[in-house]
């Protein structure tokens, strides 16, 4: 199948692996290897192809890297996930870059992003959160699945265990028969991204097998125990030393914006916090929005 094309998105300049803990991460790059860092985490059941609209904006002043988070992308699949995997991981990519880097997470990345520069504070020299700041009180409420708040911490366990035992039995994810499948089954989760993206979007998000198309990500990274819990998110947050850029688009969404009560006293707990609103844009901002969002992130970047 010929490879999709949408306008203002460009395709990584260079592309390579990185080992992390014994996975296989994949990165791709945009921009002059020699200017200054800055890395991109993308959300859960994303990969770093959906930068390929904010990426090059950024890229005419910055090297931009994009991680494909374990389990997701062209990255390696894990037996089982751990957050605080997810955050050695995007360490290690920071590391190995030999000198402090800007870091910019969106949704769940924008969790785990927040985690390297409290943990790691001397690789991060500033950090840009893309509406990461955690599940609202009651949860998140993914459609077509039963709400997390039905189930029990026991059931949760139980379905977990089930779900790595069946894909170790069955070594297949579903598929579907086409790729606008894929991409119908995409918009329902995400109905303000258009269908022109999402075909270009969800084409380097699988890939196709003699029995159809199904996810590249491992959709058991979802069902990973840790901290992206309403009740834990914020701990900590109060001795972050970096400087923090939060944004978050103007309008509701399957995932957030959060209501301002539940948001502020969370980034409230930020020494050094800056927001950030961009208009027209849902919870996906960067890919509603690139244009906008990339004045916001270099306004920041570049101070």
């Amino acid at each position: 199948m010929k490879e999709p094309s949408h306008p203002g998105a460009v395709a990584p300049e260079r592309t390579r692996t990185f080992n992390s803990l014994g996975i296989p991460l994949h990165l791709s790059e945009w921009g002059d290897p020699a200017a200054p860092p800055v890395v991109l985490s993308h959300g859960m059941f994303d990969n770093g192809r959906g930068f390929d609209l904010l990426a090059p904006l950024l890229a005419e002043r910055f090297h931009v890297i994009a991680v494909d988070a374990r389990g997701h992308g062209d990255s390696g699949w894990a037996d089982a996930y751990l957050w605080g995997c997810d955050v050695l991981d995007l360490a290690n990519v920071l590391r190995s870059l030999g000198r402090p880097a800007h870091l910019i997470g969106h949704s769940r990345g924008g969790g785990t992003a927040i985690d390297v520069a409290l943990q790691a504070p001397s690789l991060v020299r500033q950090l840009a959160n893309i509406d990461g700041f955690g599940p609202p009180p009651e949860g998140f409420a993914v459609p077509a699945m039963r709400p997390r708040g039905q189930s029990t911490v026991p059931e949760r366990c139980a379905e977990f265990l089930t779900a790595r035992r069946n894909a170790a039995r069955e070594h297949a994810q579903r598929c579907y028969p086409t790729l606008d499948d894929l991409v119908e089954r995409r918009r329902k989760q995400n109905p303000r991204l258009t269908v022109a993206w999402l075909r270009y979007f969800v084409f380097h998000g699988a890939r196709q097998t003699a029995r159809g198309w199904t996810w590249k990500a491992d959709l058991n990274a979802g069902r990973g125990f840790g901290p992206w819990r309403p009740e834990w998110v914020g701990t900590g947050w109060e001795t972050m030393q970096c400087p923090m850029l939060a944004v978050i688009g103007s309008e509701q969404d399957t995932w957030g914006p959060l209501p301002e009560e539940v948001i502020g006293p969370r980034l409230g707990r930020i020494p050094r916090l800056e927001r950030a609103t961009v208009e027209g844009a849902g919870h996906f901002v960067h890919m509603e929005q690139p244009a906008a969002t990339a004045r916001v992130l270099l306004d920041f970047l570049e101070r």
